[in-house]
């Protein structure tokens, strides 16, 4: 692990104490001994926490509605595997060999989780204040300057917004599967829009979410036609 503690240092400047916190949130369930899966539930809440206290002190003339959808928007899964990638926590992933094969170390959901057990897992080593630490460095390209409220209406909604606009009808939303236990299930929605002969597929760790994930690619293909 002393590659992997390296990386970590140069990344989010922080060293375990307890080196095997780390192996732990970086051990995906495929693979052998004790997984990230309690970290990432410890982790998500302190990240809720620690992003709600960020937009409550930075928008403080925010309405409640407003606060939430900035939180949603920085702790969604996409934002999550987004920032995974960057810090390249792929490489440093321990899987299973049939999640090895199938790419499972560019795979959204599992990215999104090892970086919330990775601060459950700081959390745990050093408590609240280095946790909170590590999290606003993960995340300082997105705080930086977050978005108006008027950009934070839910891609669900502009979309709706958008193809009514065009007066044409409305994204039909479909789950294609469902994996993993029902405590943690995987969803994968499609959405169509027959009449621009468009469609998208979201993944996401509640159908909310894949479908909100889908509705975002539709947009990306929208504008990007014009």
């Amino acid at each position: 692990m002393d590659k992997t503690a390296t990386w970590l240092k140069e990344s989010l400047d922080y060293e375990f104490q307890n080196i095997q916190l780390l192996e732990q949130a970086l051990t995906h369930r495929s693979a052998h001994g004790i997984n990230n899966e309690r970290l990432e539930y410890l982790g998500d809440a302190v990240l809720d926490f620690v992003i709600s206290e960020t937009v409550y002190r930075q928008r403080p003339d925010a309405s409640e509605g407003v606060l939430s959808r900035l939180r949603s928007s920085l702790v969604k899964d996409a934002t999550l595997a987004d920032l995974a990638t960057d810090l390249g926590i792929g490489d440093h992933l321990i899987l299973g060999s049939g999640e090895k094969k199938s790419g499972g170390h560019r795979r959204s959901s599992i990215l999104a989780d090892a970086l919330e057990a990775i601060f459950g897992a700081v959390y745990l080593d050093s408590g609240f204040t280095e946790a909170k630490r590590i999290i606003h460095n993960a995340f300082a390209s997105k705080l930086v300057e977050i978005p108006d409220s008027a950009e934070q209406r839910d891609p669900k909604t502009r979309l709706q917004e958008l193809v009514q606009a065009r007066k044409i009808a409305l994204p039909e939303y479909r789950v294609e599967k469902v994996d993993g236990k029902a405590h943690k299930q995987t969803f994968r929605v499609r959405c169509t829009i027959e009449e621009l002969d468009a469609t998208t597929t979201g993944q996401g760790t509640t159908r909310r979410d894949a479908e909100q994930e889908s509705a975002e690619q539709m947009l990306s293909i929208i504008d990007g036609a014009g």
